[in-house]
């Protein structure tokens, strides 16, 4: 007995389940390339960042309105604290996109990589 999908027909050979983080990777960037992703941590660091330096300038503000004298250091790292939670939060698609576009570039590895590999066997797939 074989496995068969909906349509009647076997699944295709190293297809990722639905709904997996894997099969959401091949969906959305299958062209992805180094500088794509290079780009994208740019960016998700970028962000990250600023998140922690508007949170500190926040406390630093909110310190000043209030009359106490906050250290610029525990300042920052109340910001660093309060901001890698809210960062996961706030920036869900921007590090969802780098995810994505780094498993597309592993896949792609690995598919060159197994190429190779089969070409050195001298068996052809």
């Amino acid at each position: 007995m074989t496995d068969q999908n909906a349509s009647g027909s076997a699944p295709a050979p190293n297809t990722p389940a639905p709904n997996t983080p894997a099969a959401d990777a091949q969906g959305a960037d299958t062209h992805a390339s180094a500088g794509s992703v290079a780009l994208a941590v740019a960016m998700y660091t970028v962000a990250r960042l600023a998140l922690v330096v508007v949170v500190a300038a926040l406390i630093l503000g909110i310190g000043a309105l209030v009359g106490v004298e906050v250290p610029l250091l525990v300042a920052a790292v109340f910001g660093v604290l309060i901001a890698l939670p809210l960062g996961l939060v706030l920036f869900k698609k921007l590090r969802l996109r780098v995810n994505s576009q780094i498993a597309a570039v592993d896949n792609a590895r690995r598919a060159r990589h197994d190429d190779l590999q089969s070409r050195l066997r001298g068996t052809s797939d």
